[in-house]
């Protein structure tokens, strides 16, 4: 970051402007139903929400101000089914868009795992965690590093096998590739298989894809300049 410039604020609470497009995603997504128990204050429900993510904190620690434990969660769970947070994540994505701040030319995708401590449909084989159960999270993102997809798998299913299935997420529509708009593709070696070529090129990528055994060879040349020097 050049000097002068500071970094935005660490967000705790959704801004006033922010919320006002959000307010307009639960009118269509989550209507107040005409009868029955008020539901919570669906800002407060957010900051919740964010306070959780940002912490990682477990749900029954989230500080009373917010509200009762148990119905974050439950709203949560009912903004999860009803597709609220892509929708929030998509709505992000084109503010920058219009804002000419996502960076298409360049892409990258990789993933990684994790604990699975509370089970749920994609959940395998750890490989890298003598076998205990756990889950991948498969990412793609923006040059600058913006995220523009995820997927959830097993956390034995082989990256390549998620990697269409990620481009295939993007949570907006990709601009088509073209000879005056290219868009490449950076991967690592998790990659360097006939099933990743394939993903690069049936979606239109410049693929840019480390060679399996690169370091090695990266290596030895390295070893014989020193020697020779």
């Amino acid at each position: 970051m050049s000097k002068g410039k500071k970094s935005p604020p660490t967000l705790w609470e959704v801004p006033d402007d922010l919320w006002e497009r959000i307010a307009s995603l639960l009118d269509e997504l989550d209507p107040p139903k005409a009868t029955g128990r008020p539901r919570a204050d669906a800002r407060r429900m957010i900051d919740a929400l964010i306070f959780r993510f940002r912490t990682g904190c477990q749900w029954n620690h989230i500080p009373h101000v917010y509200g009762d434990d148990a119905t974050i969660h439950r709203t949560f769970q009912r903004w999860q089914r009803l597709g609220l947070f892509e929708r929030m994540w998509a709505m992000l994505v084109e503010a920058c868009e219009d804002l000419g701040r996502v960076n298409w030319e360049w892409q990258a995708a990789d993933t990684t795992m994790g604990k699975a401590r509370f089970g749920g449909d994609q959940v395998g084989p750890n490989p890298t965690d003598r076998a205990k159960d756990g889950t991948k999270r498969s990412l793609l993102t923006d040059g600058a590093g913006g995220p523009l997809a995820a997927v959830v798998a097993a956390a034995n299913v082989h990256d390549t096998k998620l990697l269409e299935q990620t481009i295939e997420a993007i949570v907006v529509e990709r601009p088509e590739p073209s000879e005056d708009h290219p868009q490449h593709l950076c991967l690592d070696k998790a990659y360097d298989n006939p099933t990743g070529e394939a993903a690069v090129d049936k979606h239109g990528y410049i693929g840019h894809i480390r060679r399996i055994g690169e370091e090695a060879v990266a290596e030895d040349k390295k070893s014989t300049q020193h020697a020779v020097g």
